[in-house]
């Protein structure tokens, strides 16, 4: 049987985060269920401690160092050491080149890449003591370019060789750091997306079922079910990589 950790989950009042959060509760971890609104993060949580799981909802703003000490800290204090960390938060600012502000740039990179490194540096110190850790970073399909997400793909395609790095760097602590990257994945933030080509969701889905190979989008179960091997005993010798979870090929 696996050991129990302690995981935190980033960006998990709903989508992918939550649907991480309860996979791992299931596998046996005690979970931090954090978003930047603490109380948003309820539902994940009841679900996991309905389940017999142990979790507690944080409230932190991952671009702010502060508050990733605080939250850390408090998931220390109340949980345990936290030795796995899944980088999940993420925003989308969508538009095309000429009408990005410099608002929309930057409240994507400070979400996504300065959250991912402000919340690895803080759980490293924990995980390099206990000489076992897990990080998944989420990247995405559009890390290899999309229409109208010039910030978007820019800071997942960083969180690539975000991960790479701290493959290289951590290994010999005992910890392993992977990169996955969806495909479509039915969440609010495709509905957004839908929104802003002006196409309803449900034909949104039906269209992009057709393109993908086994002609179904994504659950955020799906990208679960890869976070919680990476995240196992089991994944020890899998470090550095990204591994795209689309229903097909992708480089």
């Amino acid at each position: 049987m696996s050991t129990q950790r302690v995981a935190i989950v980033t960006g998990a009042a709903r989508g992918i985060g939550a649907a991480t959060a309860q996979r791992l509760a299931a596998d046996g971890h005690a979970v931090a269920v954090l978003d930047l609104d603490e109380s948003a993060c309820a539902g994940a949580v009841e679900t996991i401690t309905a389940a017999g799981g142990r979790a507690i909802a944080v409230g932190c703003d991952v671009a702010d160092a502060e508050q990733v000490e605080q939250a850390v800290a408090r998931v220390a204090e109340e949980l345990g050491a936290p030795t796995i960390l899944v980088n999940n938060a993420g925003i989308i600012r969508d538009n095309l080149l000429f009408k990005m502000t410099e608002d929309d740039w930057d409240a994507v990179m400070n979400v996504h890449l300065k959250g991912a490194f402000l919340m690895t540096k803080a759980v490293q110190a924990f995980q390099t003591k206990e000489k076992y850790g897990r990080i998944v970073n989420l990247s995405s399909s559009s890390a290899q370019g999309n229409r109208g997400q010039a910030n978007y793909s820019a800071a997942k395609a960083g969180m690539q060789g975000f991960t790479k790095t701290l493959a290289l760097e951590l290994g010999k602590f005992g910890i392993t750091a992977n990169a996955v990257a969806p495909g479509f994945i039915q969440t609010d933030m495709t509905a957004a997306t839908a929104e802003r080509i002006g196409m309803s969701f449900e034909d949104f889905i039906e269209a992009s079922a057709k393109a993908i190979p086994v002609q179904r989008v994504g659950q955020p179960a799906d990208i679960a079910a890869t976070i919680s091997f990476l995240c196992s005993e089991e994944a020890g010798f899998v470090s550095g990589q990204v591994i795209y979870v689309a229903g097909g090929p992708l480089d």
